[in-house]
Formats: structure tokens, C-alpha cells, sequence
């Protein structure tokens, strides 16, 4: 769905100079949110069957094309010439894993076809998980191949669950890959009935066909909760959303934080707490985690979106044992070099053979706001949007991706941080080829990757992608690859200017290395016919992540009486960087007269083992924290579950 183009508010605060040669701002102490947090339970919850076993009671129907809503002027102004704008590139060095393979086409939801398709899509351990509105396949990435009995409607994953999010099909689709608990996480909107809900699906398992905690949220019948985004971090999925009321006038952004402690173990009590911003911030995007290092003890998950030549960043703290607590702080604004909005903000970029153009999307920063921690303590964040080179009073330009690396953005204390753009830089564009719709990640050895669509008057809209390694000079891509060459053009009756409104750039779990990128692309020219492409490739330079596992315990809490009486929990492992040896187990915390066993005393990866706790007569009364830990070698985690010891 469409994001409004957004009139920013510009925070003065001192200026530094960056190792870019741009001014980052210092802000003391970041003001605190207007408002106080919203906090809301799940509308409804359940576990549901195996997603393989699932069908939606009805689909899409007839052709259904995506509404453009109203617009609120950006207010960007032409700019000079773009000042990083990249001159010449480097020979590109990033190795395709493969020649690549299909994704899922138009009409996938069979009875009716979206336009655009949102594409959208993410990686896992063994399997790579695709959706576009009204459609989401699981291939295995090995081979390739769509596993059998997918592609499926988009609300089958809902089958059975009730309201809007089973008997809707709505899309704005986005599929995430939970790294640090081998889960998978999907998530579409419910607005053509209300309430208005968010639905949220949880795997139990790292098999993305198998059961899920499934989850709604909503936000009444008159927000309208446009053009969702999801972020992982440790403490919370964190989400995004253009607030339309009914679906009409711009409210402004709305930023909330899920407990993902309780929907990963499928608890009923899962809660969300939300912020409402004004309408002059719109097109947030949370910070998504990549990697095995976790965030500074204590770091808040980070949001950003556009501003005037700058970008916006916000502070998100959760706590959800006190919601007090919980504040939004920001937001801290980030000059960057100046930039006109592609297009204007709206539509411009040509296509071979047809007079009609492709929305540039430039009114936002585009998903995802990617972060990574390294093990020499430096924290970075990578971004893109579209902006628009060579114009000028009567000329849009030709459309480029500009993307930035920002670090620091935590700081020396959690308050107090100094985000500093370590560098930034624009597509170059002699060849006068429009680049938009971008998505960005970083690697584990710090290498970039930044996939694109492409288009002009002489060529298709096209599928391809760009990097740059750490020892290269900063701001500069290298020079791009084609991935799917587009053979037609876009011309719907009516006109349709959509070209999607996102795509998706992730990088592997196993390795953290391979990057995976999929778009959209036309087989031929004309109506209702898009396909989609799914690539992988990798920098040689890359070194594989060391291998470790996840820990995790089910159910959250137990309840037994004192005396002969055993309780169970299940306790799973996952499997990070290709990790496959034995892990033991051990527990601490038991109650006096208390006694634990595992079955089996150690598993591998993907394996789970039961902790049966017995009690005794002697046993006293009272709830008490179980620490579980999983041992190989020198690798140590641990989780924490409650048993409540009663005398009745």
C-alpha cells in the first residue's frame, strides 16, 4: 500500500563533522515520545496445525489492483547536483551462488491476482521463504524448488483462526527469519473489515511448514495500519506503520514493540505497546538484527525514516514488566548529504516501449534498516532510498539509489547516543538508466550488498544488485550485476504506476555471508503478468561465521503441587552457522527436595529433550526461576523457565 510523502521536522542541535565529510548532530539527551504508550493484548491467539496441512477458506477475489491512498506533500525541494553521487565503479567481485531461480508469479493465490506484488522474502537454515501479496511459497534453498503444496494464499497460514486474518487476504506481506531462535515470523494486515488487525505468525520449529503461535492485534475501526514493516531484536519484534484514519486522512506514524519472549513460546498473554507519532513523521522503519552478536546490554531498537536532506532516528526502549518504562526517545536528527526526492516523491521513472512510468517510491527510506554488531564493539546500520540525479526546475532527473552506513548509533551510553554517517554514497547514473526500490545488508565481515530494480527508455525493468567490500573506497559500489533481465514493460489499463513497494535483501544464517535478494521483473509486456527472482551470491573475502546453537524452553511457566509429582518442559536446540554437534544439558534453581532429569541427557541441532521436574514432600511452596544451559565445549547459552510449587 502507499506510504504518504511526509513533511519532515527538523531538531537544531550542534553540529560535528563525520570521517564522511558530513555533519552528524549531537544530541545531549533525545526528548522523550508525546503521548504515553499504548499498551494492548492480542485480539486472539492460538497454535495452529502444520502450515503444510493449511488451505485458505477463500482467496482473492478477481483481479485486485492496490489502492493508491492520499498523498501529504513532501515538501523537498530541487536540490544541486548530488554530491556523492558516484563517478566510476570498481570491478564487481561478488560470486553468484547459482544462476538463481524463479519465485512465485501473478495469480499464485488461485481466484485472483494482486498488483503490485510487494515482493518480499527472507532465508533460513535449510529453506528460503518467499511472499508477494495474495501468495507465499517455501522453497528449499539447496535445490531451489518450492516445496510441495506451495505456493499457498496468502491468509493460509490463518486457516481456522477466525476473523479478519483467516477470511482476509489483504497483503503488504512481510516474512522475517528470527537468526538467535531458528524461528520464522509472518506477518500481513487485516483492513478490509474491521477491526483493523495486524495478523503475526510464529514457527515453532525452524521448519517453515510446520506449526505456528499465532497471533492478532489491533488498532480499531478507524486506524488504518498502512504499509507494515517488522524488525528483530532481542527483547521485542519491533513494527512500523502509516496510520491512515479510515483508511483516509494521515495520522502519522505508529512504532510498537510485540513481546516476542511470549509468542515464541506461543503464551495467550503476548502483549504490544505502542507509540503514536504526528503527522509530520511518516515511513518509519525499525532496526532488524543480522548476525550473532546481540546489541550492547541494554540497547534499544532504533527507527528511522526521511527527512530533508537527514534522516530521523529514534530510541525505542520496551520494558515489559513495567510499561512505565517503556519510552521512545528522539527524535536525533542526521544531516546527510543533500538529496532531491526520485520523481519528486511520486512517478517518473520510464520503461521500453510505453509511454507510462513506474512510482519511484523516493517519499521513503526503504526496508530494511539493517544492523549489525561486530566483534570489535563498532555498531552499523545500512539504509537506502531513491533520490534523483541531473534534475532541475523542468527535469525530474534520472532516478538512483542513495545508501548510507551509519555507526555509533547506541553511543557511550544508552541515552546519549552520537550516530555519525561513516559514509554514504549515490549510483552513479551516465547511462541514464533509473535505479529504485533498493534493499541493503550487511555481511558478517562487513561487506555490503544493495539489490535494485532498474529501467529506461531503452531497457525493461530489470533485476540487479551492487557491493562494496570494507578495503574499498567508502561511498563507491561496485560495478553492478544483472541478475533477471526484464523482456516487457508494464501497461495496465488505466493505469497502474505501482512497481511494488519493496523488495527484500538478507543474508544467511548458516554462513553470514551469502546474501539472498529477490524482486520483480515482467516476462512481457503487459497487464497482470509480473514474476519474481530469487538470486544468492557472496564476496569471497567473506569468513564464515563460527557454528553455535540456540537454546530455548517451553512452556514459559509450569505449576505443580509439593509431594510425588513430575512436570515436564521441552527443551529445543537450534542450529546457527551449521552447527551439528552434541549439546548436554543442565539445570540450576531447583526448589529443596526438587529432582530433574533430561530425556535424552544431550541432543544435536534441531533436537529437543524433555526436563521432567519431580517434587517431594519436603519440597516448599513458592515460584521459582529454572535456568536450563546447553553446553559444547566452551559454547554456554541458557533460558529460563518458572515452576510455581503449590500445596493443593
Amino acid at each position: 500500500m502507499r506510504v504518504p510523502a511526509i513533511l519532515p521536522r527538523i531538531l537544531v542541535a550542534a553540529v560535528l563533522v563525520t570521517a564522511a565529510g558530513f555533519p552528524a548532530v549531537a544530541l545531549a539527551d533525545p526528548p522523550p515520545s508525546t503521548g504515553a504508550v499504548e499498551v494492548s493484548a492480542a485480539v486472539h491467539s492460538d497454535v495452529s496445525p502444520p502450515l503444510r496441512m493449511l488451505t485458505a477458506s477463500n482467496t482473492v477475489a478477481g483481479d485486485v489492483r492496490e489502492r493508491p491512498l492520499r498523498l501529504i506533500p513532501s515538501g523537498g525541494a530541487q536540490q544541486g547536483p548530488d554530491p556523492v553521487v558516484q563517478t566510476s565503479a570498481g570491478p564487481a567481485v561478488a560470486t553468484p551462488s547459482g544462476p538463481g531461480f524463479p519465485g512465485i508469479g501473478v495469480c499464485a493465490a488461485k481466484g485472483g491476482c494482486y498488483a503490485p506484488p510487494d515482493t518480499n522474502g527472507a532465508v533460513g537454515a535449510t529453506q528460503y521463504v518467499q511472499w508477494v501479496n495474495a501468495a507465499y511459497a517455501v522453497f528449499d534453498k539447496s535445490t531451489g524448488t518450492a516445496v510441495a503444496g506451495f505456493p499457498k494464499a496468502g491468509n493460509a497460514p490463518w486457516a481456522g483462526f477466525g476473523g479478519g486474518c483467516e477470511t482476509n487476504n489483504n497483503g503488504d506481506p512481510i516474512v522475517q527469519y528470527d537468526k538467535a531462535a531458528g524461528r520464522w515470523i509472518l506477518t500481513q494486515f487485516s483492513v478490509s473489515t474491521l477491526p483493523y488487525l495486524q495478523c503475526v505468525a510464529v514457527s515453532t520449529s525452524s521448519d517453515a511448514t510446520g506449526s505456528y503461535n499465532r497471533y492478532s492485534f489491533g488498532y480499531g475501526n478507524t486506524q488504518f495500519p498502512d504499509y507494515p514493516k517488522l524488525g528483530v531484536w532481542p527483547d521485542g519484534y519491533y513494527m512500523s506503520f502509516n496510520i491512515f484514519n479510515n483508511g483516509v486522512s494521515f495520522a502519522g506514524a505508529k512504532v510498537c514493540a510485540l513481546d516476542r519472549t511470549k509468542m515464541l513460546s506461543g503464551d495467550p498473554t503476548a502483549t504490544q505497546q505502542c507509540f503514536q507519532l504526528s503527522t509530520s513523521y511518516g515511513g518509519l522503519l525499525p532496526s532488524d538484527l543480522d548476525g550473532s552478536t546481540v546489541p550492547p546490554a541494554g540497547s534499544p531498537n532504533f527507527f528511522m525514516n526521511l527527512g530533508s536532506n537527514s534522516l530521523n532516528l529514534w530510541k525505542f526502549h520496551v520494558d515489559w514488566n513495567n510499561t512505565a518504562s517503556t519510552t521512545l526517545k528522539g527524535p536525533i536528527n542526521i544531516p546527510v548529504a543533500p538529496f532531491s526526492r526520485a520523481c519528486g516523491g511520486g512517478t517518473c521513472v520510464p520503461q521500453l516501449n510505453t509511454s507510462q512510468q513506474l512510482d519511484s517510491l523516493g517519499d521513503r527510506l526503504m526496508y530494511r534498516l539493517a544492523y549489525r554488531h561486530f566483534a570489535d564493539g563498532h555498531e552499523a546500520l545500512v539504509v537506502n532510498h531513491s533520490v534523483s540525479v541531473g534534475g532541475g526546475i523542468f527535469s525530474s532527473g534520472v532516478s538512483s539509489v542513495r545508501w548510507y552506513e551509519l555507526r555509533n548509533p547506541t553511543g557511550s551510553t544508552i541515552k546519549a547516543g552520537t550516530p555519525v554517517v561513516y559514509q554514504q554514497g549515490t549510483l552513479g547514473t551516465s547511462d541514464s538508466i533509473h535505479r529504485w526500490m533498493g534493499s541493503i545488508a550487511m555481511d558478517g565481515s562487513g561487506d555490503i550488498a544493495l539489490g535494485y530494480s532498474a529501467s529506461s527508455t531503452s531497457d525493461y525493468p530489470s533485476v540487479r544488485y551492487t557491493g562494496r567490500t570494507p578495503d574499498e573506497t567508502t561511498g563507491t559500489m561496485e560495478t553492478e550485476t544483472i541478475v533477471k533481465a526484464g523482456a516487457g514493460s508494464q501497461t495496465y489499463t488505466g493505469g497502474l504506476s505501482r512497481w511494488g513497494d519493496y523488495s527484500a535483501m538478507t543474508v544467511d544464517p548458516v554462513d553470514d555471508c551469502t546474501f539472498w535478494y529477490t524482486s520483480e521483473y515482467l516476462p512481457n509486456t503487459g497487464s497482470w503478468n509480473w514474476s519474481t527472482w530469487i538470486t544468492a551470491f557472496k564476496f569471497p573475502g567473506c569468513v564464515s561465521a563460527t557454528p553455535d546453537f540456540t537454546i530455548s524452553a517451553t512452556p514459559a511457566s509450569q505449576s505443580i503441587r509439593r509431594g510425588n509429582n513430575t512436570t515436564s518442559y521441552t527443551v529445543a536446540i537450534g542450529a546457527l552457522n551449521g552447527f551439528t554437534s552434541p549439546v548436554g544439558f543442565s539445570v540450576n534453581g531447583l526448589p529443596t527436595g526438587a529432582t530433574a532429569t533430561f530425556n535424552p541427557t544431550s541432543v544435536t541441532a534441531s533436537g529437543t529433550s524433555s526436563l521432567q521436574v519431580s517434587t517431594s514432600g519436603s519440597t516448599p511452596t513458592g515460584t521459582y526461576t529454572l535456568k536450563i544451559t546447553g553446553t559444547f565445549g566452551s559454547l554456554t547459552h541458557s533460558a529460563s523457565v518458572q515452576l510455581s510449587v503449590t500445596k493443593h
